[in-house]
């Protein structure tokens, strides 16, 4: 890792120091990054990523914050923001479509499809993060996935090798990607989805139902999204409730009354918190179930080696 005066040097005013990521994730839980970077465009992302690789720099890329967990400890990577969010329709061709840059919010892109009777994402207009982490961890909803939406994904490489990479060359699995198995290898930069011209007012309907559905089903309020991954044939949130700890509380963190694979910041919880009701539902649900529940969030930054273990 290159010192602090190599990161200045670099990067001048653009590079922030100790910055708290809690503003920066859904959950507004997280300690500080050592080094912060924004980036307002894929230019920027792609030339960033570049220079950080040039210098044998961790970092990683954070977009919309959801599906993290920051460590209370903050991060000694580089931790590069992104905020290239440029959305290019389509729509006159034969074959509709969209871009996105990795940035973009995934949410906002499905409903701005769906303004223009566009159809094809209405299962993402609740999804909260962005293109790229939906890319990286095959975001889904309301029985849609991006392994079946997209169509390829624009995707750099060290030392600067951009290729458009086809949806198969991604290997995407429930919940993963060969990009997600493989941190620190590829950035994404944009991703484009095929979509079908229809009436407006039906693709409406189909995103309004879906975001009922989300309001009747899923609690408000600053959350990670789902916590663990449902294991085959069955709900993570199911398992969680039917171990009795729907209400669970570890400091200000809460497992949700109204769906248990949903855990809420009720105002000023910690990472350490948060850890502590994971380590309790898994402890639980292997006890009263058998079952070995899987991580859906990523852990990020400097946690203690043994919450690693005991949440790996």
């Amino acid at each position: 890792m290159p010192s602090a005066a190599d990161l200045r040097r670099e990067f001048g005013e653009r590079l922030q120091e100790g910055v708290s990521l809690a503003r920066f994730t859904s959950s507004r839980v997280g300690g500080p990054a050592d080094f912060l970077i924004e980036v307002r465009g894929v230019e920027a992302l792609r030339s960033t990523a570049v220079r950080l690789w040039a210098m044998g720099a961790a970092f990683r890329v954070l977009g919309g914050g959801s599906n993290v967990l920051v460590a209370d400890g903050g991060v000694r990577e580089v931790v590069v923001l992104n905020q290239a969010r440029r959305v290019t329709f389509d729509d006159a061709a034969s074959r509709p479509s969209v871009s996105a840059e990795s940035g973009a919010s995934f949410g906002s892109l499905a409903r701005r499809a769906a303004e223009r009777g566009l159809s094809g994402l209405e299962w993402a207009a609740t999804i909260p993060g962005s293109v790229g982490g939906a890319v990286v961890g095959n975001a889904g909803a309301h029985g849609g996935d991006v392994a079946r939406a997209l169509e390829s994904a624009e995707i750099l490489q060290p030392p600067d090798r951009l290729e458009e990479w086809p949806v198969e060359r991604l290997e995407y699995g429930y919940r993963t990607s060969w990009l997600k198995r493989h941190p620190g290898q590829a950035v994404v930069l944009s991703a484009r989805f095929p979509l079908t011209a229809a009436d407006p007012e039906v693709v409406r309907a189909r995103v309004e139902a879906n975001v009922e559905q989300r309001q009747a089903t899923q609690p408000a309020g600053a959350s990670w999204g789902s916590m663990f991954k449902n294991p085959a044939g069955d709900f993570a949130g199911r398992l969680i409730e039917a171990a009795g700890l729907k209400g669970a509380r570890v400091g200000q963190a809460e497992i949700s009354r109204r769906h248990a694979n949903f855990f809420l910041n009720l105002g000023g919880a910690t990472a350490a918190d948060v850890a502590g009701l994971l380590t309790l539902a898994r402890r639980k649900v292997r006890e009263t179930a058998g079952v070995d529940l899987e991580l859906e969030i990523e852990l990020i930054g400097d946690w203690p080696p043994d919450v690693r273990e005991a949440l790996r």
